[in-house]
């Protein structure tokens, strides 16, 4: 429960049909066996004390009966849980039968939710038996000495975890054009469950966990659907157990149909209610809704979904391919409409041969084709400084080359003697002076050949290197259109990888491929025996641990300590705590000291989730102080 992660479960039983004594004790046996794993929220099958295909023998009293006893040991024998459980009953109400959900905790039952949406069509014919739920709470009387309260419109709240809000319907009520759960998120609630006794038939399965993902999306909620499976009467359906654990559109864990498997997984309460504060549409309204409260006992939650190290970067192949030219096209499209609007005939790129300049040149061309503009018409313009090895010269050059721009080079090392000369800077030592002043003296030649060419300079420079300062002021930092500005370094390898997969030219797939083994480096050093000096990485960090404080910053609000501990996870074998802790204080030093840089940033096309623009997602003063976020950092040491 520690940092909002509560772990959830859906659990499907073998019943017996019609026989809510026998129900019971598995329900019991498979609620410990859950709670053992660590699961604070149980839920189990619509109907399950009774099943849900016993068809006319719900209008039995003698079945009524016994599952209302069989709910009542159900709740005393789990006392000891420390969870919240919510099992299916049918339950009579002023005279009308209900399939409802009843809450139970610590030996308590905290209310019965009845079912709103009745199917009585296909195989349905639920109308013949169960009446509509009521929406407003009122109460009943389950036993001559125990009255609960019934009805839609109850929130199931955590003493201990206030965040933490429960809400549930029940099967078809998720499959309608209006279901409850939305009226339950827009109450507040974050976590919804859903018992359900869903038949199987062919292709459903994908439809079903698509309505569970999108649903879960569409309310920022997690969301714990648990159907009938085995067990149930096969008279004239089968039920597979399809049980699904989705959070704001991720399904985290799914059942092997037909095996009444019993899935976990933990959602991430804090996430979900930063996504909600963030979302300014998401406008909540406490209605009549009833808050019941239940309590549990406050436990680290181990966590075993799965955490990404590289969030920006899809996992499989085909949904990587698809992202990156999702984002070719983005960065194209957004450049090659600031060409139009400007008249610009010419596009002016500083190429060096790494990395994010290959990129920002493929970019370039691209917006040129779509234009039916000549290639001939970008200058890419290479300018060898004191760090320039043969290697990144000659990539600029071939790449160039290859993509048909017109080829410049500019040596810059007079130039900025002189101007050190003028400065008083002495070239031996190789200072901050020394690296910015050659940054400075690209710029302005790049700049100055805009000019004369009546062009636009392209900036090169991405987001993690925004991030973190990584750039001159005025030098690199500054440009017309920055084509990048919002691209991860973990993503541009993907997108230059991605371009020399589909580009259909063998020898600038091997330019591409050589750049892409080509260390990061700004290159504003000597090299050491004709090989690059300064490396990026050894200066401010792996940009991959980089990006990924990058994304639960700015995408979630996450804490230092909750970072730390799903950095841990998602780096575990690569690096050690210790050097995990040691750039994650960096990465918070540098992105509040250097946000002066951001808050001037040119303009450029927004891609994906996360960006750093001081027009959109980061309005961010420039003179923040990291205070409190330091003295967390500083506590993780302890």
């Amino acid at each position: 429960m520690r940092q909002g992660f509560i772990r959830v479960a859906a659990v499907t039983p073998k019943v017996t049909v019609a026989d809510p004594a026998e129900n019971a004790k598995k329900i019991v046996a498979l609620a410990e066996d859950a709670a053992k794993n660590g699961a604070k929220i149980i839920v189990f099958p619509e109907l399950c004390i009774t099943a849900y295909s016993c068809g006319d023998l719900f209008l039995q009293e003698t079945l009524l009966r016994e599952a209302k006893t069989a709910l009542i040991a159900v709740a005393e024998q789990t006392k000891e849980l420390n969870a919240l459980l919510f099992v299916g009953l049918p339950y009579e109400h002023l005279g009308k039968l209900y399939n409802v959900a009843a809450a139970i905790n610590h030996g308590k039952i905290l209310g019965l939710v009845p079912k709103t949406c009745i199917p009585n069509y296909g195989e349905f014919y639920e109308a013949r038996h169960f009446a509509r739920g009521m929406k407003q709470v009122e109460e009943t009387q389950f036993l001559p000495e125990l009255r609960l309260p019934i009805g839609t419109d109850q929130i199931f709240c955590c003493d201990q975890m206030p965040e933490l809000r429960v809400a549930a319907e029940i099967c078809e009520d998720l499959w309608t054009p209006q279901p409850p759960s939305i009226a339950h998120a827009l109450a507040g609630a974050n976590v919804i469950v859903n018992l359900s006794a869903s038949d199987e038939t062919t292709g459903k399965d994908r439809y079903r966990t698509a309505l569970v993902a999108g649903q879960s999306a569409r309310l920022l909620c997690g969301y714990v659907y648990a159907s009938a499976g085995d067990g149930e009467s096969t008279q004239d359906v089968v039920y597979s157990g399809h049980n699904i654990i989705a959070e704001n559109g991720t399904v985290l864990k799914e059942a092997k149909r037909f095996a009444n498997e019993t899935v976990y997984s933990e959602f991430d309460i804090f996430r979900l209610n930063a996504e909600r504060r963030k979302m300014t549409t998401f406008e909540q309204k406490s209605g009549n809704y009833v808050n019941q409260i239940f309590h549990l006992k406050s436990e680290e939650t181990t966590l075993t979904r799965f955490i990404d190290p590289a969030p920006f970067v899809p996992g499989s192949k085909v949904d990587r391919d698809r992202r990156c030219e999702e984002i070719l096209s983005i960065q194209s499209m957004g450049l090659k409409k600031r060409l139009e609007h400007t008249h610009c005939k010419n596009a002016v790129v500083g190429i060096s041969g790494g990395l994010d300049s290959t990129l920002a040149l493929l970019v370039t061309v691209r917006a040129f084709d779509l234009l039916g503009l000549e290639r001939g018409q970008i200058t890419a313009v290479t300018m060898p400084g004191f760090g320039t090895t043969d290697r990144t010269y000659e990539n600029a050059v071939k790449l160039i080359r290859c993509l048909g721009a017109e080829f410049r080079e500019i040596p810059i090392a007079d130039a900025v003697r002189v101007h050190f000369r003028d400065i008083g800077q002495d070239e031996t030592v190789h200072d901050v002076t020394y690296e910015n002043g050659q940054a400075r003296e690209r710029t302005q030649i790049l700049m100055d050949i805009a000019n004369k060419n009546g062009g636009m300079v392209i900036g090169t420079g991405d987001m993690s290197e925004l991030a973190l300062g990584w750039a001159t002021y005025n030098g690199d930092h500054m440009s017309m259109y920055g084509v990048n500005a919002s691209v991860p370094k973990t993503l541009v390898r993907h997108l230059v990888s991605y371009y020399a997969d589909v580009c259909g030219d063998e020898e600038l797939k091997e330019v591409l491929l050589d750049v892409l083994d080509t260390p990061v480096s700004p290159e504003l050093l000597p090299p050491e025996d004709g090989k690059i000096a300064q490396k990026t990485e050894d200066i401010v960090g792996p940009y991959e641990l980089h990006d990924f404080y990058l994304y639960y910053i700015l995408r979630f609000g996450y804490t230092p300590s909750k970072i730390y501990r799903l950095a841990k996870i998602a780096f575990d074998g690569v690096y050690e705590k210790e050097t995990i802790l040691k750039w994650l204080k960096t990465f918070y030093r540098r992105f509040f000291a250097q946000q002066f840089k951001r808050s001037c940033l040119p303009d450029g096309p927004k891609v994906g989730t996360v960006a750093v623009s001081p027009r959109g997602d980061l309005r961010m003063p420039s003179d923040a102080a990291a205070a409190a976020w330091q003295r967390e950092l500083e506590a993780l040491e302890e």
